[in-house]
């Protein structure tokens, strides 16, 4: 039974544990003997991977399979994976196994499974995707349960830190006592992150990126003689390195997964492409308006608020699309415009559209054959000739990002120049033209003042680099036309 055939029937989700392990030998029985009688019996399953261990962890833990009732696998990597490898492994088999739940548990100790009830709780009733241990939550008792000092300085510091930067507030990102939804690890592609001890931070993200639904919940905090195979300041680095590197694919710079058919973020800011298409909209009488490639159709929402009405033609009907738009169409853009699309309209949009389609020009005409008498195309596109795009190109370090100029759903490049032979050929006239820069108001999002303050000063420079030279630092050209 599939688990969402499971949660209408109302049957108890089938919950996994992953026990990862990496020479603990002298630890792995007592970890296993603690997880609650009454639990086990909820358990589906139970699987210790051990990460190559160069003890007995192996041989111990065929010694608790046999002699003992929980439904526990115990298995051996021939090649050591690394924390992260070691993770993705147990998920991978915890979504081939056709779980709802997967819990994360260490084979030190370090993490009680007394509580791990509480951990699964919120994943049960459905309140959660994912659910953090957190050691923070009750004030004082991670150093009362023996987390040195410095540790606990470092986890503060890198906590704030990474909460800055994504606008989470989460009071600890450094636990490893997790669990998940298998709905929701699908959803993220975690075989791509680390295999190293920044994996933990990487799923966080991921998370925070699909907009999964993370509750914390408190654990105890237990230091025994446990050995940290974690260098402090490798670890620090790489999540710090990890959630810049998020941030940055926010903006469309640096490599990331996405799906041609992830729905589009609306930028709301003045200064963005979204803002300057609405601005030429504003004062518009009552219009009908096309809007070619319209995602999940918040931005044809707004464009409906002012009094127009609105249809909407993409490839994929994004779940509430159809409460934005007057009229939805599905459609393949690389075969043009279908015919249910209509014409006679007063304004089309094409915001972002043009570079995701095989011929452009095949499509510029159908819309200019859409427009009334009067009517006006308006496009943005971005802009090739940007200084990052030359940059990756330049190093040889070209490749396709998650959104932003190298967004790997492109499959044509324009810069200003060769647009505007578009344009000309396509037997339109520009009646106006705009640049704007990177989005770099999106740092603000996080809700961080000194975060804040440094957006918007360098907004302010990425404008005025802007109007210096805009086919070198700008980040998209927008576009009014009408016909000749």
């Amino acid at each position: 039974m599939a688990s969402e055939d499971r949660a209408e029937t109302g049957a108890e989700p089938r919950v996994g544990v992953l026990v990862v392990a990496y020479n603990a030998a002298s630890t792995l029985r007592a970890t296993l003997d603690r997880i609650p009688e009454d639990f086990r019996t909820r358990l589906d399953h139970v699987l210790v991977c051990d990460d190559a261990s160069q003890d007995e962890t192996y041989q111990v833990g065929l010694e608790y399979q046999s002699g003992n009732t929980l439904p526990l696998t115990m298995i051996r990597h021939v090649e050591n994976l690394g924390y992260g490898g070691n993770q993705k492994f147990g998920y991978r088999w915890a979504i081939e196994e056709g779980l709802d739940i997967v819990v994360l548990l260490h084979g030190d100790g370090q993490y009680a499974p007394e509580i791990i009830e509480d951990i699964v709780s919120p994943l049960v009733s459905g309140d959660a995707d994912a659910v953090m241990g957190s050691r923070m939550m009750e004030r004082g008792s991670a150093l009362k349960g023996g987390m040195p000092l410095y540790k606990y300085v470092g986890n503060r510091i890198l906590t704030t830190f990474q909460n800055a930067m994504t606008g989470a507030s989460l009071t600890e990102w450094h636990s490893g006592y997790r669990a998940y939804r298998t709905d929701a690890l699908r959803d993220i592609p975690f075989a791509d992150y680390s295999d190293g001890f920044d994996f933990d931070t990487e799923i966080i993200l991921g998370m925070l990126g699909v907009r999964k639904r993370i509750v914390e919940v408190p654990i105890p905090t237990y230091y025994g003689d446990e050995i940290c195979y974690v260098n402090g300041m490798a670890y620090a680095r790489d999540v710090a390195v990890d959630v810049v590197r998020h941030r940055a694919q926010l903006m469309g710079f640096g490599g990331g997964s996405s799906a041609d058919t992830d729905a589009y973020q609306v930028k709301h800011s003045a200064h963005s492409s979204h803002g300057q298409l609405l601005s030429w909209m504003t004062g518009v009488p009552s219009a009908s308006v096309l809007d070619v490639g319209c995602s999940d159709g918040h931005f044809a929402g707004l464009i409906r608020a002012m009094g127009h009405r609105v249809v909407g033609v993409d490839l994929v009907k994004h779940d509430g699309v159809g409460e934005r738009v007057d009229a939805f169409v599905e459609a393949d853009l690389n075969h043009g415009l279908p015919d249910e699309a209509g014409e006679g309209y007063d304004v089309i949009v094409a915001g972002d559209i043009l570079e995701h389609v095989i011929d452009p020009d095949a499509l510029m005409a159908d819309m200019v054959s859409r427009l009334s008498g009067e009517g006006c195309i308006l496009v943005s596109i971005p802009n090739f000739g940007h200084w990052y795009p030359r940059l990756r190109t330049a190093s040889g370090t070209f490749d396709y990002d998650q959104r932003g100029p190298l967004d790997r759903g492109h499959v044509r490049f324009f810069t200003r120049r060769s647009f505007e032979r578009l344009i000309d050929q396509g037997g339109l006239r520009i009646v106006e033209r705009r640049t704007v820069g990177s989005p770099v108001e999106i740092l603000e999002r996080g809700g961080n003042r000194a975060v804040g303050r440094l957006a918007r000063w360098a907004s302010a420079a990425d404008r005025a680099a802007v109007r210096v030279r805009p086919t070198f630092f700008g980040y998209q050209f927008l576009y009014k036309l009408e016909r000749l």
